[in-house]
């Protein structure tokens, strides 16, 4: 193209025109980086997925992705050991992170200040050690044991200071201040979880001498993804055998974790976990209370019972008295003897009906027991009459003259 034609001014003029900025390629990548600099927010959130990450030279490199875009994401070895959080590959994570742009190459990549797993991670985790417990039977309701009902000594694992432990600790004094409560402090988020098992471990080994009958694992509200600790396999195989109860309250009324499946008792809350161990002070009140009165009632109801049966006895005697068994005899002896007339054969012989006995003396009761020639001896109601059988006439032959 001719630009001294088309525009009317040759091609040096229009290079070395002021309006056009000349850069090196140094400078043009230090422009750039100045533009993103004062331009892009200083902190920012990434939600994306972990993609290849790997550790070169002490520091965490990885390629952050929501499946259509990525961009190269790096935790230098610094930042690294102060992360609560690994991630794997395929890992929903939540980052706090700002840009990083390397002028000498015109590089970007976000640089992780801090990475969280996000709910999906957490969601998965739970799901495989929960799947794998049930399949084992660690996570079984018939494994669950017992609430003590008056504990002596309780142990309660976590955060100080917290919201949480002031809760708790106003619940139990309200509800049962003669339980002796023992505070261990435990960090209750993040990659925690093999301290938190440390103190399993020791309490587990004292548990006897420190004559602990119970155990609470609490942790204030937060996100789900905050209690993920609560879902490591190994804290919660611990839990599960811990020589004494365990009850949770973590997080809010519609968390659960895998610690609060393996747990003997689940409460809602922290407060809800003091409540469901320790007894209401006023309800035991108004319970010996109770029973003070029935104490007190007592002496007078035991004398009415045994006044009582003290009078049945004496209407017992009474009725054993010859006095009064006599009339009671003469009765039962008269309706015998009203009975016996009336199944008196005299009775029946009087209405016309009369005993036919063989020459034995057996009673004839059928045409069975008799043969023609046989002398019969017929009793009425005012004598004997001797007979002799002349014929045998069946029942259905006895209308015939």
């Amino acid at each position: 193209m001719d630009w001294s034609v088309s525009t009317g001014v040759s091609p040096t003029a229009a290079l070395s025109a002021d309006r056009i900025p000349t850069y090196s390629v140094g400078e043009l990548n230090a422009a750039v980086g100045s533009l993103l600099e004062r331009g892009f927010a200083p902190r920012f959130l990434v939600e994306a997925s972990v993609s290849r990450p790997q550790l070169k030279k002490g520091h965490l490199w990885l390629t952050l992705t929501d499946g259509d875009a990525s961009i190269t994401g790096v935790v230098w070895a610094s930042r690294l050991k102060q992360l609560s959080h690994h991630p794997q590959d395929g890992d929903g994570v939540t980052v706090v992170g700002k840009l990083n742009f390397w002028i000498a190459r015109a590089s970007l990549s976000v640089q992780v200040l801090d990475i969280r797993p996000s709910l999906t991670t957490v969601l998965r985790q739970f799901e495989q050690v929960r799947d794998r417990l049930l399949e084992e039977g660690v996570i079984d309701p018939a494994r669950r044991r017992p609430l003590p009902l008056r504990p002596a000594v309780v142990v309660i694992l976590t955060s100080v200071p917290s919201s949480a432990l002031a809760d708790m600790l106003r619940t139990a004094r309200e509800r049962w201040p003669m339980t002796r409560l023992l505070l261990v402090p435990i960090p209750v988020q993040g990659a925690v979880a093999e301290r938190i098992r440390g103190v399993l471990s020791a309490l587990a080994m004292r548990h006897e001498h420190l004559q602990l009958e119970a155990l609470v694992l609490a942790r204030g509200g937060g996100s789900r993804e905050d209690l993920a600790v609560f879902d490591d396999e190994g804290l919660c195989r611990d839990l599960a055998v811990f020589p004494v109860p365990v009850i949770t309250g973590l997080g809010h009324e519609d968390d659960l974790t895998v610690a609060d499946l393996v747990a003997d008792h689940r409460a809602a809350t922290p407060t809800a976990a003091l409540a469901a161990l320790l007894p209401d002070r006023q309800t035991v009140e108004r319970d010996l209370q109770r029973r003070r009165e029935r104490l007190r009632d007592l002496p007078s109801w035991r004398l009415a019972r045994e006044r009582q049966r003290l009078l049945d006895r004496r209407r017992l005697l009474e009725q054993q008295a010859p006095t009064a068994r006599l009339p009671r005899l003469r009765q039962e002896l008269q309706q015998k003897r009203l009975l016996l007339q009336a199944l008196s054969p005299e009775r029946w012989l009087q209405r016309g009906l009369a005993l036919v006995n063989d020459a034995s003396g057996a009673a004839v009761t059928g045409i069975s027991d008799v043969q023609p020639g046989d002398r019969l001896t017929v009793q009425l109601r005012d004598g004997l009459l001797d007979t002799r059988v002349d014929a045998i006439r069946p029942a259905s032959d006895a209308s015939t003259p």
